[in-house]
């Protein structure tokens, strides 16, 4: 999958294209399904598929304040997005030139001008320009106009309700791994690269592997069994604490995973944790004692956990 920083970077051979625009954020079912359609016209027609996205969010750089709580950062994204047969992404960044853009220069200087494209696949609450006026409507006027065509996509149900990222958040701070993992299509991971702590967990019997998450917030928190690929030549089972150890009177958000029956140096791994189950919220104990035992409870209930998936 090819990964295209801005619009200086495209090339003649950029040209052509079937395209989709969006975020993106977690690449769900919803993503998923068109992305599938993006991919089956590709093939009809032979041109590349391109996801036409966005860094920041436009959310993110008009209301920066309360910070989204990112589902994917743009690694975990691109890893997720290269599984589904995506040939290309243009990323752009989202700034007060690309916000002050009329759709209808959205349409003909990027769409048209710059990449040509023959096909276009977006939901149909789809929304584009400056101050959200384009719409479904406008560009299917436009497709006519420049000889493109525009199709939406059916939205996704699952349990009743539409797969969005919005819904992928909400039940992410209820703890319903499973609802999750139905609306995404994989269990919820997050990626990083093992750094060197402050040595307590070791210091109490569970020595764990240290994720610093570069985010100012995130959509889940608290105690979960999980699984972690990387650190080992297969997935690891393990349990892992997500938010700001408030009993050992930390501060900014940090991953913890204690992988069971494992004891190797895998500092500077890049590491992906598989959150698999919600066992508990975070919460400061009454010392250094009563954490351990909460731990080896934590433990207790993860390994349950897993020994039923198992049959």
């Amino acid at each position: 999958m090819e990964i295209i920083r801005g619009l200086h970077n495209i090339r003649e051979r950029h040209r052509g294209c079937v395209a989709t625009i969006g975020n993106f954020d977690g690449v769900h079912l919803g993503h998923q399904a068109v992305l599938q359609r993006l991919v089956a016209l590709s093939k009809e027609s032979g041109l590349p598929s391109l996801l036409l996205t966005f860094e920041p969010y436009p959310q993110e750089y008009l209301r920066p304040d309360p910070a989204i709580a990112r589902l994917t950062r743009f690694r975990e994204k691109m890893m997720a997005l290269r599984e589904t047969g995506l040939e290309r992404v243009l990323c752009l960044r989202f700034n007060s030139a690309l916000a002050g853009l009329e759709p209808e220069q959205f349409i003909e200087q990027i769409l048209v001008d710059a990449l040509g494209v023959t096909h276009l696949v977006v939901g149909d609450d789809f929304r584009f320009g400056k101050k959200r006026r384009g719409d479904f409507a406008m560009l299917a006027n436009f497709g006519g106009v420049h000889g493109f065509q525009v199709e939406d996509t059916k939205t996704i149900v699952v349990a009743g309700e539409r797969v969005s990222s919005t819904r992928v958040r909400q039940v992410l701070e209820t703890g319903d791994m499973e609802t999750v993992e139905s609306l995404l299509g994989r269990p919820y991971y997050l990626m990083g690269r093992v750094s060197h702590g402050d040595k307590r967990g070791r210091q109490i019997g569970f020595p764990t592997a240290n994720i610093p998450i570069r985010r100012r917030t995130l959509p889940l928190s608290g105690v979960y069994a999980v699984t972690v690929d990387g650190a080992g030549e297969h997935a690891l089972k393990g349990v892992a604490n997500i938010g700001n150890r408030p009993t050992v009177d930390g501060h900014s958000l940090q991953l913890e995973a204690h992988l069971f029956d494992f004891n190797r140096d895998i500092y500077g791994q890049h590491v992906k944790v598989q959150f698999m189950r919600f066992i508990r919220a975070e919460q400061r104990f009454d010392g250094i004692d009563a954490l351990k035992k909460q731990i080896q409870k934590d433990c207790e209930q993860a390994k349950e956990f897993f020994k039923k998936e198992l049959h």
